[in-house]
């Protein structure tokens, strides 16, 4: 995704936006990237045959015990930090008691009363037309921000997968994702129109991402979100009664359940009807919601503390330790790059939309200080190599380094950005033990100093346009680029287009006296 503001509603805003203010919460559900499942020793593998990544303690066997993954602990961590939430220094987990035969124990372990981070927050583009009620800004924000409030992060396991297009008569079930561990990010209902709950789960990934903690897929079910949509008259500070949308697997599908959600809701409470509390699942074919349980009538989990694992401690130590392996997120080089490198909003939104664009750059500013040329070629001609051939920063075969030194040649002099961006750059991709002076040598692409060679080119021009000559002379300053053109074509693009055009103009002027 590009860094540009990409607004994805339909046009114009919905009657009733003018009556009822829309409020909506979500639940994201983010599986880990571990090797082992949350509480076994079980591989944590996408895509395997069905129920081969299975043991005695994932099928929840009488008399298997269940194992804490460190790693799931920092992972869950992380997240928090990143999303300025405060990190529980104690803390137990939750048996969450339901059954379904994609859960074979018949609980899933969870956590309840003691989440391991609490009362963070995320900021978003700022999209509103109007104040509404919402989180206040601080002075921590960035200018266009909007801030949207988190609740709490805890860990849990994922459940298997039913499957019910497989038989015509039975549903299949695999266990490989069973015991997959899992963090759900419960936001505050602070978001208020669709086009915001986009931004905020494009910032959720976007973190997620940045520290390797989720891939963040959500066609692969990687990253999954229900969401808490109801509405309130504007103004009033009591909330709507909500209702839970299920069963979105892409970000567009969300705007689409929270629009068609609010307008269903808005019909109903126009006719002087009453919402129910209840489970929605989303059909995308449809593009409507469709009721599927009440909540009045959902199941009393009964929590209590797990027996089989002991309480968790993470100390400030072990936070601080976790905090200084985080590399740096996307606000931090944002504010980075507009406050020291004086780079445009634009541009830094830019650089920081993905983790290995961010990188790249970083390590191409690491040999050069023309902070904005080096942008402008990560942006430009490297982003548009790899986004045409479907590849990924880490496939570009020109290396930051390399990179650098081809800013350098032109910052020097030594080779004219056209000379660099239409033949050197491709050599670069062709020949990649090679530097860029090392193939501007090479291929004889160096920018001439000779003035007496720019001077012989210049008055064979003069001497084939007299015309023009004449016409400069009597004030049509807009030749000054055929001259150019003339000389560097004669030169075959290697003079120095700032030293040629004084040289050109100087000429021109004594042609006039």
């Amino acid at each position: 995704m590009s860094g540009k503001k990409e607004v994805v509603t339909g046009t114009g805003a919905p009657h009733w936006s003018e009556t009822y203010e829309l409020v909506v919460g979500l639940e994201v559900h983010a599986q880990l990237i571990t090797e082992s499942k949350a509480y076994s020793s079980d591989p944590n593998a996408y895509g395997d045959h069905p129920n081969t990544n299975v043991s005695v303690i994932t099928l929840g066997h009488p008399g298997t015990l269940p194992v804490a993954n460190k790693k799931v602990v920092e992972l869950a961590v992380r997240m928090g930090l990143a999303t300025n939430c405060t990190i529980a220094d104690r803390m137990h987990y939750a048996r969450k008691n339901y059954f379904y035969p994609d859960l074979p124990k018949g609980y899933q372990i969870t956590q309840d009363k003691t989440p391991i981070c609490t009362n963070g927050f995320v900021d978003i583009p700022d999209t509103r037309d109007h104040p509404r009620s919402s989180s206040p800004k601080t002075a921590t924000m960035e200018a266009g921000m909007t801030r949207i409030g988190i609740t709490r992060i805890h860990m849990e396991e994922d459940a298997g997968k039913s499957i019910h297009d497989v038989d015509p008569f039975n549903t299949l079930v695999d266990l490989n994702r069973a015991g997959v561990p899992l963090i759900e990010i419960v936001s505050e209902p602070d978001i208020r129109s669709a086009q915001e709950a986009y931004d905020y789960l494009v910032e959720i990934r976007r973190l997620v991402r940045y520290l390797d903690i989720c891939d963040g897929n959500m066609e692969e079910g990687s990253l999954r979100c229900d969401a808490n949509i109801s509405l309130r008259p504007i103004g009033s500070g009591t909330f709507g009664t909500r209702c839970e949308v299920k069963n979105m697997n892409s970000f567009r599908n969300v705007m689409r359940a929270i629009e068609y959600e609010a307008q269903r809701q808005s019909e109903i409470l126009a006719a002087g009807g009453t919402i129910s509390m209840e489970t929605r699942t989303f059909d995308a074919g449809k593009g409507s919601t469709i009721g599927m349980r009440s909540k009045e009538l959902a199941h009393d989990y009964r929590y209590f503390p797990e027996p089989d694992l002991q309480p968790l401690t993470v100390s400030a130590a072990v936070q601080e330790a976790i905090r200084k392996e985080m590399p740096p997120l996307p606000r931090e080089l944002r504010a980075k790059y507009t406050g020291t490198y004086g780079l445009s909003d634009y541009d830094a939104a830019i650089l920081t939309d993905d983790k290995a664009t961010a990188l790249y750059y970083e390590g191409v500013i690491a040999h050069t200080g023309n902070y904005k040329a080096a942008a402008n070629w990560v942006m430009g001609d490297v982003r548009s190599w790899v986004n045409e051939r479907g590849l990924t920063m880490a496939e570009f075969p020109i290396s930051a380094e390399r990179l650098s030194g081809l800013v350098q040649l032109i910052d020097t002099g030594k080779v004219s950005h056209t000379i660099a961006s239409q033949k050197l750059f491709p050599m670069m991709l062709e020949e990649v033990t090679s530097s860029a002076a090392d193939l501007a040598t090479k291929h004889d692409l160096l920018q001439s100093t000779d003035e007496g060679l720019i001077e012989s080119i210049m008055h064979q021009v003069m001497a084939t346009y007299p015309d023009k000559v004449e016409a400069y002379r009597k004030g049509n300053k807009g030749l000054l680029g055929l001259f150019m053109g003339e000389v560097m074509k004669g030169t075959k693009g290697k003079a120095d287009p700032k030293r040629t055009n004084e040289v050109v103009r100087n000429l021109l002027e004594k042609a006039n006296a």
